[in-house]
This record gives C-alpha cells, structure tokens and sequence, in this order.
C-alpha cells in the first residue's frame, strides 16, 4: 500500500477539509494516507523546494511553482467580505513608513499588502506571534491571518480590511483568493487524478457532516478556538465554496496573477486554467 502524505496548514479550515480523511470515512484504494500540520509560510517554502507531494499553498505562491506543481481544484479558501485584517494598537496612528509584521514573503496577504503599502518596513514571523508582537510594540502593526481575524485581543483595532485592498486593486466584486493546494506534477496522471477525487470528496464529506466533525475536532483538541468560533470560522473557510472552484473563482484567481504581473512579483503572466490536472485523460483512458 502506498503511503501519501498531505502537508497542511494547522488552522481550523485545513484540518476540517483533511480529517474525513484522517478518521477514515473518506479513502482511497491501495494507499494509506498521513499529514503534517505546518504554518503557511513554511509549506509555501517547502513547496518551493519540492518537499512534499500534495501540499497547501498561499495562492499567491502557485505562479512561481507552476513548473513543478498542478493546482488542485478542491480545497480552497477564498474572502467574501472578510479576509485578513491589518491591525493596530488602538488609538495609534500609522507613519507611511510604519513597521509591519507579516505572515510570509509568499503569501497572498503579503502581496497585497505590498502593493497597498510599497514604504512599510516588513518583518515576516510566523502567524502565531503577529498578535504578540504588535501589543509589545515590536511592531507597529501586523496582518492577522486564520482564526486571529476573529479572536484578537480588545486593545487592537483594524486599520484596514484586506479585503479592501483587494477590491480597490481587482475591483469586479470578486471573492479574494487565499489558499488551495497543490500536487507535485512528476506524478502519474491516473493518480493525481484520483488524489483530487479522494481530497474533493473528502471536503465534500466534511461539509456534509459539519457538526458531528467539528464536535470531534473539539474533542481531540485538534482546533486551537471553541465550538462557536470554529463554526463561524468554517462559514469564512471552509465552506461549501470550497469542494471544487467555481467560475467566479477562477477568474478571482487570475486577476490576482494579473495584480502579481504587473507590479513585478511574477516573471510570466500566468492563467490557472493552463496548469490545472487534465481530468479528461481519466474518460480519454478508458475509451
């Protein structure tokens, strides 16, 4: 039996689209499956270097490992209305050269915020300690990512949504890509494609049994927020927009890769389209 191993984020919406799988109620002929739990700038460099098979990214990363890696179709998350936070000390107010802690050089809010704020000096820290540094005046402000956007203390205050940012820069009402996950290419086609049908049907599951998982995800003390912040979390992440991208999710996709282009963070224009797994092999196969 071959052993996979999916690397993903240890937030709230990663481990719920993953544990169906975990607790066996979603699996996948002569394979047996195992995950790693790391922060998002972590596995966005392990990517980077190849390191793992099928691995969630940043979106904003996917451009610079196109060659490597195909992007999968389940599994994302994406902002409607909501998404990071910039925040601050309250009652402050921010110099345009403000000192910002950020949650990775290749993450979507980073890039972003990049182009929001071209003079701010950034410091990138795991996401965890953002919240600590910002009280201690290590740092001027911070961008708060996963459960933080809703648990942060009361002596912060939001400077500015990006998801502003993002609706002044992409403008079309679209929803603000955040993650999804990728799947090293070198692998064979049949098997790719029935990783994303075990992984899509796996969040699928997840949606379907919502309650009964998160009350175990509780349980075990695999979330680090209580049940009702996990379930207005999960409404934010993992939500039924997240089994398989849409249409409108596409396009939000490639008009990020177009922001990305033209203010230099990307070497080539990139459409998503072009890298996805070529699913119509499975009935090409079969004929």
């Amino acid at each position: 039996m071959k052993k996979m191993l999916i690397a993903h984020s240890p937030d709230a919406d990663d481990i719920f689209m993953y544990y169906a799988i975990k607790f066996g109620w979603v699996d996948m002929k002569d394979v047996s499956f195992d995950n790693i739990a790391l922060d998002i700038e972590t596995l966005n460099e392990e990517t980077l270097k190849g390191t793992y098979d099928i691995a969630a990214i940043s979106f904003a990363l996917y451009p610079h490992v196109r060659e490597e890696y195909a992007p999968l179709r389940t599994a994302v998350s994406f902002g409607e209305g909501y998404g990071p936070k910039l925040i601050k000390l309250k009652g402050t107010k921010l110099k345009r050269n403000f000192k910002v802690a950020l949650s990775g050089k290749y993450t979507t809010n980073a890039m972003l915020f990049r182009i929001a704020y071209p003079d701010a000096r950034i410091t990138y820290m795991n996401f965890l300690e953002i919240e600590d540094a910002v009280k201690s005046g290590k740092v001027d402000a911070g961008v708060l990512i996963h459960e933080s956007i809703l648990t942060y203390a009361n002596e912060l205050e939001v400077e500015r949504e990006i998801w502003d940012v993002w609706q002044e820069l992409a403008g079309e009402g679209l929803p603000l890509p955040l993650g999804g996950m990728a799947i090293r290419r070198s692998l064979p086609l049949n098997k790719a494609i029935e990783y994303e049908k075990t992984l899509t049907k796996a969040v699928y599951v997840a949606r379907e049994h919502k309650d009964r998982l998160s009350k175990m995800l509780i349980e075990r003390d695999l979330v680090r927020v209580d049940a009702p912040t996990l379930d207005r979390y999960l409404e934010l992440y993992a939500n039924d927009d997240s089994i398989s991208l849409s249409k409108l999710q596409f396009k939000a996709i490639n008009k990020l890769y177009e922001l990305g282009f033209k203010h230099g963070f990307y070497d080539v224009p990139v459409k998503i389209e072009d890298y996805l797994i070529p699913t119509q092999y499975e009935s090409l196969r079969n004929s």
